[in-house]
């Protein structure tokens, strides 16, 4: 007899919202959401916001562009671009700044310009750009001179928020129970979140089970997925 072929479990993308109204405030990022509700009383018109991957750098910026009528820019493509274009609307964000593969050119010509402009520029990193180890003499001039708003680490009671969240934005829904478990076997950390939510709602659909304790038991049991 014929084996019937396996049946595979497509990892589709599931749209997050990055909606103000979905935004989950917390202690870990009061200091930053506070800057993007005050603008355009900000205290200079480039702002860094600076935390680890995943803990809502791009829904904050993308909170932003849209209140400041913003295009937003992945930080590989700078050299690439029309910059007088990308600042026609008075207003940039430049996502996933990183010192490991830095255009220092493309980011003082930028900077530059804005500044000539007077156009608002919300910048996204891991790590604030001020200590960054940059060739260009006036960058590292003009980066230590950068505000920069960090996102820190989610405490419980914003992880639960996310979890519940992240579920949500996969059409699944997290009981009480099995939320308490996951704050205890996750990695704690908004990436870390998000690929508990994910890995749970992948082997759910592997196994053809519904998401519950004993699903995330299985796969977390020692303490990460």
């Amino acid at each position: 007899m014929q084996a019937s072929p396996k049946q595979l479990a497509f990892a589709l993308d599931h749209a997050e919202s990055f909606a103000r109204e979905d935004f989950i405030p917390g202690g870990s990022n009061v200091a930053a959401l506070a800057l993007i509700d005050r603008w355009p009383d900000w205290p200079e018109r480039v702002m860094v916001l600076a935390g680890p991957e995943g803990s809502g750098k791009s829904h904050l910026a993308a909170i932003w562009a849209e209140q400041a009528g913003a295009r937003i820019l992945s930080a590989r493509l700078m050299a690439q671009i029309n910059v007088p274009a990308a600042l026609s609307t008075g207003a940039l964000v430049v996502e996933d700044l990183s010192p490991d593969d830095l255009d220092e050119r493309a980011l003082f010509h930028l900077l530059n310009l804005a500044k000539e402009e007077g156009v608002f520029l919300l910048l996204t990193a891991r790590t604030p750009p001020a200590r960054w180890p940059v060739q260009v003499r006036d960058l590292a001039s003009r980066l230590r001179a950068v505000p920069a708003v960090a996102v820190t680490a989610p405490d419980d009671g914003l992880l639960r928020s996310l979890i519940v969240k992240l579920a949500a934005d996969r059409q699944l829904e997290f009981d009480d129970n099995l939320v308490r478990y996951l704050l205890h076997r996750i990695e704690r950390s908004f990436a870390g979140t998000r690929s508990a939510v994910i890995a749970l709602d992948q082997e759910a659909m592997r196994q053809k089970r519904p998401v519950t304790r004993a699903l995330a038991a299985e796969i977390f049991r020692d303490g990460a997925a």
